[in-house]
């Protein structure tokens, strides 16, 4: 029969790092820890520093809810956002969630499940439930941006697209530059015949690129075609290049995204031709895969992570109250790969 004594001593539970532990080894009173978690700008540096080096001894957590009924502030960042599946916004959305980290807030993510008003209100209205200082928005489509513009937001607020709306709340990559760039590209390797995949009609960067590359064909003086509506996929991009390469009256193509023109090279190594010998491309974003494509696709990268830093540090700059903060676009870069080639 086992008894009292026969049984094993429970291990002592370890109790978690307090704000009094922290104020003890930093020799400062608990009002003055809570001072520099707050960001409170009266603290002096040589205090400021001994609290931080307690905070990193101890491995000291803050309580973010308790926090935020003391302070009634939640520390937290919305991101409204319709497309996550995607490699700008799963890039853009790690940046900015790595940012506000860093700057001692969190965030609060919810993907609306259409582009209708209503669905947009409605993940506006739960995020605001969460009482986010600030929102981030991240969606294709024009129609997203006018809603929002509709509903008012309450708090300090980015769009991460260059909508034309208000731009004192944009932040964008350059898409017209970044399509002018690779069509003089082809231009300039000697190309005069060259068509263009666009992505689908209602995106906001599929019409920007397809602007771009009519833009630049024009100032050259070349002609131009209808541009092919796409829906971003490698599929498209290899059944559009097998029609298209039925008649192949063109010795270069640009491709509004990086999926779609693999998909493109697949139909011409299907058809027998050969990259660029026959057929020069370039896409667009210039995803991780892009430099390991037959041939390595010449393409134009955009800087996602920069576009979800730039982000957060407006965001936290209103919140201090800060004014004429920077919101010039992003600049796209030109990647020369094997995909392109003189015109022979």
């Amino acid at each position: 029969m086992t008894t009292e004594t026969d049984r094993p001593a429970e291990p002592e539970r370890v109790r978690a790092p307090n704000i009094r532990d922290v104020a003890r080894v930093a020799g400062v009173s608990y009002q003055t820890v809570s001072r520099v978690l707050n960001d409170s700008p009266s603290i002096r540096p040589e205090t400021l520093q001994r609290v931080r080096d307690a905070i990193d001894e101890l491995g000291y957590r803050p309580n973010q809810a308790a926090r935020a009924l003391v302070t009634s502030r939640s520390r937290t960042i919305g991101v409204l956002t319709a497309q996550t599946v995607h490699y700008g916004p799963q890039t853009s959305i790690q940046a900015i969630e790595t940012a506000a980290r860093e700057a001692g807030y969190r965030l609060s993510i919810t993907n609306i499940s259409s582009t209708e008003y209503a669905s947009i209100k409605s993940g506006l209205d739960y995020l605001m439930s969460q009482s986010i200082e600030a929102l981030i928005v991240i969606a294709p489509q024009v129609r997203v941006f006018e809603a929002i513009n509709d509903l008012q937001v309450g708090v300090p607020f980015v769009t991460l697209e260059a909508t034309g709306l208000n731009t004192s709340h944009s932040l964008w990559v350059d898409q017209v530059m970044g399509a002018r760039m690779a069509t003089k590209h082809l231009i300039d390797l000697g190309h005069t015949e060259i068509m263009h995949i666009s992505g689908p009609q209602d995106w906001i960067e599929a019409e920007a690129r397809m602007q771009g590359f009519l833009r630049e064909l024009s100032d050259a003086d070349l002609r131009t075609r209808a541009p092919i509506l796409g829906d971003w996929t490698a599929s498209f991009g290899y059944y559009a290049g097998l029609e298209l390469l039925r008649y192949r009256d063109f010795s270069a193509v640009f491709v509004g995204n990086d999926q779609m023109a693999l998909g493109f090279m697949h139909a011409c190594r299907e058809s027998g031709l050969g990259i660029p010998g026959d057929i020069s491309i370039v896409g667009f974003d210039d995803i991780p895969e892009s430099a390991h494509y037959a041939p390595p696709l010449t393409t134009v990268r955009q800087n996602f992570a920069e576009i979800g830093r730039r982000a957060v540090a407006l965001l936290l700059g209103e919140l201090r109250g800060e004014t004429g903060m920077d919101h010039d676009p992003v600049k796209p870069e030109l990647i020369v790969r094997e995909s392109t080639a003189r015109r022979a």
